[in-house]
């Protein structure tokens, strides 16, 4: 669908990270880890991204998560760094068949901003009853209070600097069960990574629901 949405509320979540919350408007369904894209006009050029949902529900608001360099943030990231509860955004969506479907244990892989629908899709699986295990790797992380809540709540989250290495954690994470469903979200060079190092656990990438974010 396409709509204008209404900012609910935005909030910094970890080094160089935002997470925007949108009223959900009437009609819009959307599943964890589907992706939506966010459209605005920036002085007078128009700008569109995708981006990740990061909440586990898309009920009264649903949630992104956005990743902003200081250094080499462009007009648009600018501007939705800037976006306050009351300002609208156009979106399109969702869009996205790496979503959580009610598989009865989750291991989420993220790197980077690969991190919203990691805590999204685990939220939503605990929720349900289901297990979840995330791994993440980032040198600042974000969304921490999340992450410590998850623990918090029976799942196993393991959180580790970008050059570590991931065949242990991954090796940990992944038990084979029936009904596990492996997810990996992040940009091209940690998708690679994670896939060896799902290869090296004697795990399927290939089973995998993968979100490359280019």
């Amino acid at each position: 669908m396409d709509a204008i949405v209404t900012v609910a509320a935005a909030r910094d979540v970890g080094p160089g990270t935002v997470a925007i919350e949108f009223e959900t408007p009437d009609g819009f369904e959307a599943e964890p880890g589907q992706f939506v894209k966010l459209s605005a006009e920036v002085d007078g050029e128009s700008y569109a991204r995708f981006y990740t949902l990061s909440s586990p529900g898309v009920g009264d608001t649903f949630e992104v998560t956005v990743g902003i360099d200081p250094e080499e943030a462009g007009p648009f990231s600018q501007h939705l760094d800037s976006l306050a509860a009351g300002d609208d955004v156009e979106i399109s969506g969702p869009f996205g068949q790496s979503y959580y479907d009610g598989e009865s244990r989750v291991v989420v892989l993220a790197g980077g901003p690969g991190v919203g629908p990691a805590v999204g899709i685990a939220e939503a699986a605990v929720a349900d009853g289901n297990e979840a295990a995330v791994v993440y790797l980032d040198d600042a992380p974000a969304h921490e209070e999340r992450l410590s809540a998850l623990r918090d709540d029976g799942a196993s989250v393991v959180v580790t600097g970008e050059d570590a290495d991931l065949a242990d954690a991954v090796s940990d994470a992944l038990t084979g069960d029936e009904g596990e469903q492996l997810f990996v979200y992040g940009f091209a060079d940690f998708v690679s990574r994670a896939t060896d190092a799902v290869e090296a656990a004697g795990g399927d990438a290939d089973a995998a629901k993968v979100e490359n974010f280019g």
